[in-house]
């Protein structure tokens, strides 16, 4: 890894998000958290993003904030032009349903539809969005499309989830843990899935990890740490994800 201060020429690229100030605390009574403090970011057209860090370190909640589930106490934060932090309900539910694709740790499937119809769900609500069986076979699951939920092993499960997020054709992906119930080996086929959707949909990817050893497939690392980002790294050369191992 390089970090981001090295004196290396970029070429202009599209920033997708960008953050100034940003700031989230949640009231809890008589206590008050603070999950950000002072997080200013900027991510980009088709990269693939890891957010590092432990556990309350403030990733699920840039996360949520990024995609629209959550909104900051202070700072801002925009998608291309349109700004986040003065978007009415509204805005932000047509945000998340035509731009934003997300992966969570579990993975919330219909269990009486099958992985087909799970992904169909999706596009039958979307603008532009693929084929189900496209999306599927995007994630290697073309032979198992009419398999229910209970069918399937946790790794193909995720892979449904994955592909019920970026049938809708999102610009951004968002993925919150999503190897986090899995086992290593079950771990890499799910991030081999996120790799090759990001390559070749170009869909703007973000992947939140506290396993530094998933930070080796992606263009940037952004590591938190108590509510801040502490530092930024750079991968010279992205590791493909069936070399990770952990």
């Amino acid at each position: 890894m390089s970090s981001s201060n090295d004196q290396v020429k970029q070429p202009p690229r599209d920033i997708v998000f960008k953050a100034r100030d940003l700031a989230k605390v949640y009231d809890m009574g008589e206590v008050k958290v603070q999950a950000l403090r002072a997080v200013d970011l900027e991510l980009y057209s088709g990269e693939l993003v890891v957010l590092l860090g432990p556990s309350g370190s403030g990733k699920s909640t840039l996360l949520n904030i990024l995609g629209g589930l959550d909104t900051a106490t202070s700072g801002r934060v925009s998608y291309h032009d349109k700004d986040l932090t003065r978007a009415s309900d509204r805005e932000l539910t047509e945000y998340r349903r035509y731009y934003v694709g997300f992966v969570f740790q579990f993975y919330n499937l219909i269990p009486s539809l099958t992985a087909f119809e799970n992904v169909a769900a999706v596009t039958e609500i979307s603008r532009d969005p693929m084929k189900p069986e496209d999306a599927l076979a995007v994630v290697g699951l073309t032979d198992r499309m009419n398999h229910f939920p209970a069918q399937l092993s946790g790794g193909e499960q995720q892979r449904v989830a994955i592909a019920r997020a970026v049938a809708k054709n999102p610009a951004v992906l968002l993925c919150d843990e999503p190897t986090g119930a899995l086992d290593s080996k079950t771990g890499i086929v799910v991030l081999e899935a996120l790799e090759r959707a990001n390559r070749e949909l170009g869909t703007t990817t973000a992947v939140i990890t506290h396993n530094a050893d998933i930070a080796d497939m992606a263009d940037r690392v952004i590591h938190l740490s108590n509510g801040f980002i502490t530092r930024v790294d750079t991968n010279e050369r992205k590791k493909p994800a069936r070399e990770l191992h952990w």
